[in-house]
């Protein structure tokens, strides 16, 4: 019996992937496309890369969703707080790509965002949805955040080293992401004459992915460690790959502490040489490897994702396979587009 599934955001890049992913999926049936600017369009309009363009999208109002068990939200910052509570009390199962729900308290929330989260008493509450980490939460789950692109590559890189003691703080995390990590808007900045034949950092020691991380990190190993995260913007269109360092602590392994780790998770692969965007790109793959730095005490650790699949949809499918019983790979694949 298959499960009526509604994408909210299907105009943007992310719900783009999300459309993709779930008409394909073994038992998720796509009965609802939302979308707010772009509502009224075809889906071909507004993604012509994708069969079934003669859909059209519809609106976002909770209201106008009946007959669903699960929405997937892939909207703007600060879009999905209210719908997400209104579906998940009519009994909804909720998966948000959005980062209204993935803080654990209100000064977290602030310290990201600048501003007070409109309900407060909802961050917690929210499962955390990083499966190769915290995938025991997440069967029956009913309200699931799913992680940014940029925590999910720095914690699968990081967080079974924390867990284990092998590593301590201030952790060092260099990452580097396709322009569409950004979103589809139009922006001047994110243009082709903006983004073509340079790399550049930005959001340095103030973006708001930072305390992500180190919320992610202190689930995983019950500490506090610090993070000095710098996000970067490559001129590729897709995938994410984070270079993240640590003091080393006694004389872990870090590549047999992260292998064994993941030995059972079917999406993160510790492998033996240095990750590349390119082998994950279109596959809810994460590749990692670890390497000791002798002359300075520290541990490299890089991981390789695509933002767009791992970093959002693909890992947002992932959660609600585990959420409904389903096996954590239906509908997703590890294999890339290379080349």
């Amino acid at each position: 019996m298959s499960i009526a599934v509604a994408v909210l955001g299907a105009s943007g890049y992310a719900g783009g992937e999300l459309v993709r992913l779930l008409d394909a999926h073994p038992r998720f049936e796509v009965v609802h496309l939302g979308a707010h600017a772009r509502a009224g369009e075809r889906l071909a309009d507004v993604q012509p890369h994708l069969p079934g363009g003669e859909r059209t999208l519809g609106g976002i109002a909770a209201e106008s969703l009946p007959g669903l068990r699960a929405a997937f939200l892939a909207l703007p910052h600060g879009r999905s707080w209210k719908i997400g509570l209104q579906l998940a009390e009519a009994g909804i199962a909720v998966f948000d790509l959005g980062s209204d729900f993935r803080m654990d308290h209100p000064q977290r929330y602030r310290r990201a965002y600048g501003e007070p989260h409109p309900a407060p008493a909802e961050l917690g509450e929210w499962i955390y949805g990083l499966p190769e980490l915290f995938g025991g939460d997440l069967p029956g789950a009913s309200r699931v955040a799913v992680p940014g692109c940029y925590p999910t590559g720095a914690l699968l890189a990081l967080a079974p080293l924390a867990a284990a003691g092998a590593i301590a703080g201030p952790i060092v995390v260099d990452a580097m992401s396709g322009a569409t990590g950004a979103g589809r808007a139009v922006r001047a900045d994110l243009a082709f004459g903006a983004v073509a034949e340079g790399v550049k950092a930005y959001g340095v020691a103030s973006h708001r992915h930072r305390p992500e991380i180190e919320m992610g990190l202190e689930k995983a190993a019950a500490g506090a460690p610090k993070v000095q995260f710098t996000p970067h913007l490559v001129p590729m269109q897709r995938g994410l790959l984070s270079t993240c360092s640590a003091a080393l602590t006694g004389d872990g392994d870090a590549q047999r502490i992260l292998s064994e780790a993941y030995a059972d998770c079917p999406f993160a692969e510790v492998i033996d040489r240095q990750p590349e965007t390119r082998w994950v790109v279109g596959s809810n793959r994460a590749l990692i490897r670890a390497v000791p730095d002798e002359d300075c005490g520290r541990v490299i650790v890089t991981s390789a994702i695509d933002n767009l699949v791992k970093g959002a949809a693909g890992q947002a499918v992932q959660c609600a396979n585990l959420a409904f019983g389903l096996p954590e790979t239906a509908g997703l694949t590890a294999a890339g587009w290379l080349p």
